[in-house]
């Protein structure tokens, strides 16, 4: 079971590596879309699940969850957006597309560590 951490804040994704570690989930890291992408492409039959930021360089987290969910070998992954986008049109249209849950910046390694069992289907907190 692997876990991908799309963001370009080398901070946050220590924030988010602290909780993939208390849940004992291995993870990679992708600064940007497009090395997102390639990632994916690379280990889509490990991922178990994709946490997403909005707003990257090079090609957005929003273009990376359509790509993903456009491609019948991905599609599958769950995708959690990670992002200060909280507006709530911006909020639909990531469910829309296909995004399985949504958590806005800031947050706590707590949080994290509910949504990412939530979106493992694993259901409550620890």
């Amino acid at each position: 079971m692997k876990l991908l951490i799309v963001d370009d804040s080398s901070v946050i994704r220590k924030v988010i590596r602290a909780a993939t570690d208390v849940l004992e989930i291995e993870a990679e890291e992708a600064r940007d879309g497009v090395e997102a992408l390639e990632m994916i492409q690379a280990l889509h039959e490990e991922l178990c699940l994709i946490l997403l930021d909005w707003n990257m360089p090079r090609k957005n987290g929003y273009e990376v969850l359509l790509e993903i969910k456009s491609d019948e070998r991905y599609k599958h992954i769950p995708v959690m957006m990670v992002t200060t986008e909280g507006q709530r049109d911006n909020t639909v249209a990531a469910v829309r597309a296909g995004a399985s849950n949504y958590l806005t910046k800031p947050f706590t390694v707590e949080e994290m560590e509910v949504k990412i069992i939530e979106c493992l289907g694993k259901g409550g907190a620890r």
